[in-house]
């Protein structure tokens, strides 16, 4: 069975119509050409796919397109305002937070997004303190917060130093 959805895919409208069981990473990647969230394991498990999906992040192969219709997708190639980076894109160059590259949109959309849960205040397995006040965002709570993101290259150290510089921001 198919159904007509639109997608606001980093700022613009996308209309397409999917068969009922497509992930919004198939949806984005085949359907729509969309090519910054990456398939990995297209089991939830390496993060690859990561988007920010109405503004929190999200793992694009365990949605169902269909379910976000009229949703507003963010990948990393829409953080960037026009020629300009990112903060966190920024980041990841200027610390090398990359290796092959592969897994560094989902990284970074889930860095973004990370950083938004810790403004909001919810905390994650190792926060120490939740009394309400300022989260100090150590490194063991980085790396706690990204853990969902598989890097095969091993490029941890670079990335959690890229994420620390702009959440000192």
């Amino acid at each position: 069975m198919d159904a007509q959805i639109t997608l606001r895919v980093d700022g613009e409208p996308r209309s397409l119509t999917v068969d009922t069981r497509t992930t919004l990473l198939d949806a984005l990647r085949e359907r729509l050409g969309v090519t910054s969230p990456k398939k990995g394991c297209d089991h939830g498990q390496c993060g690859a796919c990561t988007v920010l999906l109405d503004g929190r992040r999200a793992l694009t192969c365990l949605a169902l397109a269909v379910a976000h219709d009229g949703a507003e997708i963010t990948t990393a190639a829409g953080l960037a305002d026009g020629g300009e980076l990112h903060e966190m894109q920024q980041a990841f160059v200027d610390h090398d937070g990359f290796q092959c590259g592969y897994c560094t949109p989902g990284q970074i959309c889930s860095a973004v997004g990370m950083l938004d849960e810790v403004k909001a205040g919810h905390p994650s397995h190792v926060t120490k303190y939740l009394n309400g006040g300022h989260m100090e965002l150590v490194d063991e709570e980085i790396r706690e917060r990204m853990s969902g993101n598989l890097c095969r290259c091993g490029a941890y150290v670079n990335i959690v130093a890229a994420i620390r510089e702009v959440a000192a921001q």
